[in-house]
């Protein structure tokens, strides 16, 4: 009796299978999430113990539905794995920022801001500037900086620096 159970089993878990794929191919859009990579870093030490970063970042909204950004946030994982939260620096600030401080170079993207929309597969250039409670010494010593974005109905994305060790002598 069993063995000729065995093959109707088998094509019920063939069935079942497919209606996964199915399913997971039907949805693959639908999870909204920020893809991207930090491309620039430019540091501006403004006091021994405060330094301010540009960011320069490329991010695609991958779903199949639009993204408003509710917050931005950015954090550094210093050399102990310590998080530091930066405090982004406004537009009008940052604007400032480079038209005083030229050693910055030129500013090439506007500022990811709150209620930015990135419409379904659509890929953008941002920066942000931040400011870092810490030497610039330190900053250069960092693991990584995160981004990390907001979404208005909660969907949280973050956008990680990816740093090469350090040679070893």
């Amino acid at each position: 009796m069993r063995k000729q159970l065995l093959p109707f089993v088998a094509v019920g878990m063939v069935i079942a299978a497919l209606m996964v794929a199915f399913t997971l191919f039907v949805q693959r859009g639908a999870h909204i999430e920020l893809e991207g990579s930090i491309q620039k870093v430019r540091t501006l030490s403004v006091e021994a113990a405060s330094t301010i970063v540009v960011l320069d970042f490329r991010f695609v909204n991958g779903s199949n539905y639009p993204f408003v950004v509710r917050d931005v946030a950015v954090s550094l994982e210093d050399r102990q794995g310590d998080l530091i939260e930066g405090a982004v620096v406004s537009e009008v600030d940052a604007q400032r920022l480079f038209q005083y401080y030229p050693v910055l170079g030129q500013k090439y993207n506007p500022s990811l801001l709150a209620r930015t929309r990135i419409q379904p597969r659509q890929s953008m250039d941002r920066m942000l500037a931040v400011r870092f409670e810490i030497s610039e010494k330190a900053f250069q010593q960092r693991k990584r900086l995160t981004i990390r974005v907001e979404e208005v109905d909660g969907a949280v994305s973050e956008i990680r620096e990816v740093r090469l060790p350090a040679p070893t002598p």
